[in-house]
């Protein structure tokens, strides 16, 4: 009776032992030289969260019933059941076995971004109390590749069994060909080389693992069993990030930018030879640098799903010590960006930045000289001739861009039929602040008078001026006329191509209107994306703007297709039959039927010491509440 207590601590020691190692998140198995990183910590909590959000409640809608089953039978005709005849598995016994992490990891693996070597591919899936079935799974599924044929063999790895599928690569390929015409036929062109590969799948505890390189597996297997090897979450890139972002997150990605950028310029220089001549002196290497590339360390992005709604956060991991180029270009002032009281609740975007002209432009300027000295001389020529030939005193830089403000508003409404046309060109308004308005839209009217002949007239007292510009093609081939309208009012700028909605702005003084701000649940929603003072703040309703896109689907299917089709360029999501074999639009539901998952969305950026991030956050409808 004694020695119960000790016993019943030493099991309870060994039942401990044993969850930690089948539960040991991603930080701590993958390996150090991990390039990315995709998980799901819990699929049983991610299941249960977006299992009750609104666009999942939208997709088991019985409305929503004969567009999804097509869509559905279509995914699993044409490319599931392929790729589940060639490699002998059924998806459906893995996806049930998911019950704690799932994480897909790509890993360097050696490679340094030449054609020898390969990047290592990792997929790891936690069945926690569903180990023996996962076990029995593998087993039928070695089994079916016996009796298939297929080239494989057994090995052990610091004594777990794996089976390495040999050339599991080439047979996964052919049946992707066979699901997707068109990307085959992009690939052959390409001229895609076939090689030999090797697929390992074993089950270590609870862990399903898959991968392509053994080495990967060694290293996993060490830390699983509690071994000293590097693991990811010792690099002190990841570990920023993770203490960070990645805490109690339904899921979440990673990428070692840095690595990435320090490869591929490696594989520049080693390919361009630093004396490559061209006439604007335009060097790739010097072009990592001058974008800002150089200074970017990491990627990062979580998504946390809660009863107020879903809230995602993307993440630039460029130190401020380090910007430059484009990412010194995106930082905005941290000053208030909330709609101004003259912007109407029924707009369906608005946005507004907090950018300091003056700043970005100077920017620009300095990443252009440093991409090609040349091509900075070229501009430098353009600014100081610009409007010269209609006033020889007028200067670019003083007139226009020392007239820049730091606040820029857009704001868009519905389009104005549902013609393709102007669905594809909705109106929209944007608004240039500026310390001196009227000498800014008067500098604007010389620059351009060079370009093309200025018209003017007043309304309310106000200058209009309106310049006819090139008649652009829309995606039914039609030309569409336009003319760029501004007139500065209220310390802005008002500049636009829909003539009608500059003039309502102008005319939003004598109007009683219900401000965007006042629109509920506005405010509690800009909290979730860090408020309104960290200089870009942005709004769309959703519930408008998908509304109009259901019903042009309904009216004409080929919208889409008509909308992102390039002449002479294959659409691979169109298969062999055609986009609408796979999506019916047809078939979706009146818009009153699904209204109700629908609401607004707002964003938000933030620039701090460490990086930059943007907000996103899609409150739960009030209807779903």
């Amino acid at each position: 009776m004694k020695t119960r207590p000790a016993l019943v601590a030493l099991v309870a020691f060994a039942l401990r032992l044993s969850a930690a190692r089948a539960e040991m998140p991603p930080e701590k198995l993958l390996p150090a030289d991990t390039l990315a990183v995709f998980t799901v910590p819990d699929m049983d909590r991610a299941n249960s969260a977006i299992g009750d959000s609104p666009m999942s409640r939208l997709w088991r809608d019985p409305a929503m019933k004969p567009f999804a089953d097509k869509l559905g039978n279509k995914f699993r005709e044409d490319v599931l059941a392929p790729i589940e005849r060639e490699l002998g598995v059924k998806f459906g016994d893995y996806s049930n076995l998911a019950r704690g992490q799932v994480t897909f990891a790509i890993t360097q693996n050696g490679w340094k971004g030449g054609k020898e070597g390969n990047p290592g591919v990792l997929l790891l899936v936690d069945a926690k109390d569903k180990a023996d079935t996962l076990k029995k799974t593998i087993a039928d599924l070695r089994k079916k590749w016996a009796d298939g044929g297929k080239q494989m063999k057994s090995e052990k790895i610091r004594d777990v069994e794996f089976t390495a599928l040999i050339n599991a690569g080439e047979e996964l390929g052919k049946s992707l060909e066979k699901a997707f015409p068109a990307a085959a036929a992009a690939k052959k062109a390409a001229g895609g080389e076939k090689g030999k590969s090797e697929l390992l799948i074993g089950q270590s505890g609870s862990l399903l693992v898959l991968a392509n390189s053994r080495g990967d597996v060694e290293k996993l297997l060490a830390r699983q069993a509690g071994g000293s090897a590097p693991a990811l979450g010792e690099q002190p890139l990841y570990e920023a990030n993770h203490a960070a972002l990645f805490r109690d997150t339904v899921m979440y990605g990673w990428v070692n930018a840095r690595t990435f950028v320090e490869i591929i310029t490696k594989a520049i220089t080693d390919r361009v030879p630093a004396d490559d001549a061209n006439p604007l002196g335009l060097k790739p290497q010097n072009a990592i640098t001058a974008l800002g590339f150089a200074g970017l360390r990491s990627v990062a992005f979580n998504l946390n799903q809660s009863k107020e709604g879903t809230l995602v956060n993307f993440f630039l991991g460029v130190p401020e010590a380090e910007r430059r180029g484009l990412f010194k270009l995106i930082v905005m002032d941290r000053k208030e960006s909330a709609p101004p009281p003259f912007v109407p609740g029924d707009v369906t975007k608005f946005s507004r930045i907090r950018l300091d002209g003056q700043k970005f432009f100077a920017t620009i300027e300095e990443m252009v000289n440093e991409l090609s000295p040349q091509l900075g001389a070229l501009m430098q020529l353009g600014v100081a001739n610009a409007g010269k030939d209609k006033d020889p005193n007028f200067d670019f830089k003083k007139n226009v861009i020392g007239n820049l403000g730091n606040d820029i508003v857009m704001m868009q409404r519905a389009p104005r039929s549902a013609k393709l046309a102007d669905l594809m060109s909705p109106p929209q308004l944007f608004l240039i602040g500026s310390a001196k308005p009227e000498d800014l839209g008067a500098a604007l009217r010389t620059a351009l008078g060079s370009f093309a002949a200025p018209k003017e007239r007043e309304l309310l007292g106000r200058k209009v001026y309106s310049i006819e510009l090139p008649a652009q093609f829309g995606p039914d081939g039609k030309p569409t006329e336009r003319s760029l309208t501004f007139a500065a009012s209220g310390g802005y700028l008002a500049v636009s191509l829909d003539t009608p909605m500059l003039e309502e702005y102008l005319r939003s003084a004598e109007a009683k209107i219900r401000p965007l701000a006042e629109t509920g649940g506005l405010n509690d929603a800009a909290q979730k994306v860090g408020g309104t003072g960290t200089g870009l703040f942005g709004y769309e309703n959703e519930s408008e703007t998908l509304r109009i896109l259901a019903d042009a689907l309904k009216q004409d299917p080929d919208f889409l297709q008509k909308v992102f089709s390039i002449p002479g360029v294959p659409n691979p999501a169109a298969g062999a039959k055609g986009f609408k074999d796979w999506f019916d639009f047809t078939l979706l539901p009146t818009w009153d039927k699904v209204a109700k998952y629908f609401h607004f969305t707002v964003q938000a950026a933030d620039a701090g010491p460490q990086g930059i991030s943007f907000k996103t956050f899609v409150p739960t409808p009030p209807a779903l509440k």
